[in-house]
């Protein structure tokens, strides 16, 4: 299954946990799980709580390359 978020690899560079993430979005720390996995998709609401909490933007979790994705912007 390709990767659909980033949620996985925005919690490792910003050094939180998946039980972090879990208890400041009171689900359970399996339904953090499966989102890292990708073997399920929060909702866009949950996405964005994600996005504020992590303090990034959406985009960073939902774009494969963001840092490339930025510099592309720019130079436009």
């Amino acid at each position: 299954m390709e990767d659909v978020n980033r949620i996985k690899l925005v919690l490792v560079e910003k050094k939180r946990t998946n039980k972090w993430l879990s208890e400041q979005m009171g689900v359970t720390p399996s339904t953090v799980s499966k989102w890292c996995t990708n073997s399920s998709q929060p909702d866009l609401p949950s996405l964005l709580k994600i996005a504020d909490l992590l303090e990034v933007d959406i985009r960073e979790l939902i774009v494969r390359e963001y840092k490339s994705y930025l510099l592309s912007q720019e130079s436009k």
